[in-house]
């Protein structure tokens, strides 16, 4: 394994390239460590999710360019979350001047990933799209005239919808393992927005099986969140962004002592 060292805005973290390969358990130190964090400023993290929210929300509002916007901001704004999260593992607070360190540190390359991420889910889309229209959209297509016929091929087309719906999920897994480390490397370490995704999309898979604990906790955890009244969200959330820069600081960072917050439960 080769060690790159750089010289990060933190002077304390150092990259490691590429990323170690974690064991199963790592899946649930990540959530763990990410509860962790939220503890340490949970009415802190509320407001900043519910302050990103009504931003979106309001630049959401404008057609198609807000939109875009909203897509090109989120590695921006994760960025802002992911700098907040190492002040708190280091014993600081979590400030609201935190929420803009994305627009201060390298924004242009957090932007161009958000674009590359945006383009790649529309081309995605767009062969869900293109599988529909060879498939469902010929046989309605060729039945028109007979409304019993075009009920009949609507109906002979569910496997192929089913399909092309299975096709974008497949196609956005290696879509999110690209995007899910990199505005953490972007914004800690600098790193180049393509190979910030690189990066991200090797060390995601090269930890598939920490991945699938981590999803199968979230997923029940979801579901338990949505029990009252969907309030559980604010806080699951907020550890889900925690447990993101846990588990990039475990994948991808090495120091000569690491802090209690980044301690596996073991």
């Amino acid at each position: 394994m080769n060690t790159t060292s750089t010289s990060p805005p933190e002077e304390d973290v150092n990259l490691l390239l590429p990323g170690r390969s974690l064991p199963a358990g790592a899946g649930w130190d990540w959530i763990a460590g990410g509860w962790r964090l939220f503890l340490r400023a949970p009415l802190m993290w509320i407001i900043a999710l519910i302050i990103l929210f009504i931003a979106f929300v309001a630049i959401g509002i404008v057609p198609i360019l807000g939109t875009i916007a909203v897509q090109l901001l989120q590695p921006v704004a994760s960025a802002g979350l992911i700098v907040a999260c190492h002040s708190l593992e280091r014993g600081g607070n979590f400030e609201l001047e935190h929420l803009f360190a994305g627009f201060k540190r390298n924004f242009g390359s957090l932007v161009i990933v958000g674009l590359i991420f945006l383009v790649g889910a529309l081309v995605i889309v767009a062969i869900g799209v293109a599988i529909l229209a060879m498939t469902v959209g010929t046989a309605v297509l060729g039945s028109l005239g007979d409304p019993e016929q075009v009920v009949a091929a609507a109906a002979g087309s569910i496997l192929m919808i089913l399909l092309a719906v299975l096709v974008v999920m497949a196609l956005m897994v290696p879509l999110l393992a690209a995007y899910w480390f990199a505005p953490a490397l972007v914004v800690m370490h600098g790193i180049p927005p393509m190979a910030a995704m690189k990066e991200s999309f090797a060390a995601s898979f090269r930890n598939f099986i920490p991945f699938l604990v981590y999803g199968l906790v979230l997923f029940v955890l979801s579901i338990v969140a949505a029990i009252p009244f969907g309030l559980g969200y604010l806080v699951l959330i907020p550890v889900i962004f925690a447990s993101t820069y846990v588990a990039y600081r475990q994948i991808f960072t090495y120091e000569t002592a690491a802090p209690t917050v980044l301690a596996p439960d073991r």
